[in-house]
């Protein structure tokens, strides 16, 4: 997923082991190869496609749908981690994950990885419907080829384009529910598509060394820090009317309208603030407010649609 990818688990470094020694991986290093944080917000979302989506689901088809996701998600972030275990170990962001602290080696993870990535695909394509299965494979596909294999290392426009497979499981949780893809899934897809630059290059900000370090073309190291502001706050400009957009088509309630105008206001807010601020400490605090914000900001759009869905009468208005 995208980079949403800034909040992944880390946990306390361990010295490496020699080859061929035995593995002493604890539960949590296996959990912190599937980014939990990132699949948090991946069932999230996923399960606001379900509960939009038209028709009834039935509840074990819908958990299915749901842990299938979860899985797949998981299976993404550990074979993104088993391909930039290199670029992990010089950033002080990711150097204490399980791979470049020795704890987990590059073929356990991709093993994990590809077992979780063939499994998941697989059930949910038994179990739910084709569709689902075909959208969730090119989704692990996407993030773990096409973005950590490919346009990482080679483009600074790697979260524009690779911010994509962050934003599918709406989609596929749609299709789950559906077996096929509404103008809302898409909706959902660009919402989040749209969210991730601004996102994510306001960590990009604070922490250019880290990537300069690891030779990741991000944007701020590439084009510069006053490119990066501009964009930041181009995509925002995009972002917030396309976020009340569902709003305006009716396909949400009032509720979505108050909550996506108001948060969108300060998110635009925030934005112009990273615009305008920098030098310094009051620079890097901008980006990490507008960092910070940005997650509560996609939280709450996809919060008020999941109760709107749930309890209509009472919030829609």
């Amino acid at each position: 997923m995208s980079d949403i990818a800034s909040r992944d688990f880390d946990l306390t470094p361990g010295e490496p082991r020699a080859p061929g020694t035995p593995s002493y991986a604890s539960v949590a290093d296996y959990v912190a190869l599937l980014k939990p944080r990132v699949m948090s917000l991946v069932i999230f979302t996923a399960l606001v496609g379900i509960v939009r989506a038209p028709g009834e689901v039935h509840p074990v088809i819908a958990f299915t749908a749901l842990l299938c996701i979860a899985i797949g998600a998981g299976a993404s972030g550990a074979l993104n981690m088993w391909w930039d275990a290199d670029i992990d170990a010089v950033m002080t962001r990711t150097r204490r994950r399980p791979i470049p602290a020795g704890r987990v080696t590059p073929g356990e993870a991709l093993a994990f990885g590809m077992t979780l990535a063939v499994g998941s695909v697989l059930v949910l394509g038994l179990l739910v419907n084709e569709l689902a299965a075909a959208l969730l494979a090119f989704t692990i596909f996407f993030y773990a080829v096409v973005y950590t294999m490919w346009l990482k290392r080679w483009t600074p426009q790697n979260i524009v384009i690779g911010g994509a497979a962050g934003a599918f499981p709406p989609m596929v949780g749609w299709a789950a529910a559906s077996g096929g893809i509404g103008l809302e899934s898409l909706l959902l897809f660009l919402i989040i598509f749209f969210w991730t630059p601004p996102h994510f290059w306001a960590l990009a900000l604070y922490k250019s060394g880290d990537y300069a370090r690891a030779g990741v073309p991000m944007l701020p190291v590439v084009a510069g820090p006053s490119e990066t502001r501009r964009q930041i706050l181009l995509y925002t400009l995009l972002l917030v009317p396309l976020a009340m957009s569902p709003f305006f088509l009716g396909m949400a309630g009032l509720g979505y309208g108050i909550v996506s105008g108001l948060s969108g206001a300060l998110m635009l807010l925030l934005a112009v603030q990273v615009y305008r601020r920098r030098e310094g400490a009051p620079a890097e605090v901008a980006a990490r407010r507008l960092f910070g914000f940005s997650i509560l900001y996609l939280f709450l759009l996809f919060a008020v649609l999941l109760i709107e869905a749930v309890v209509p009468a009472g919030f829609g208005l």
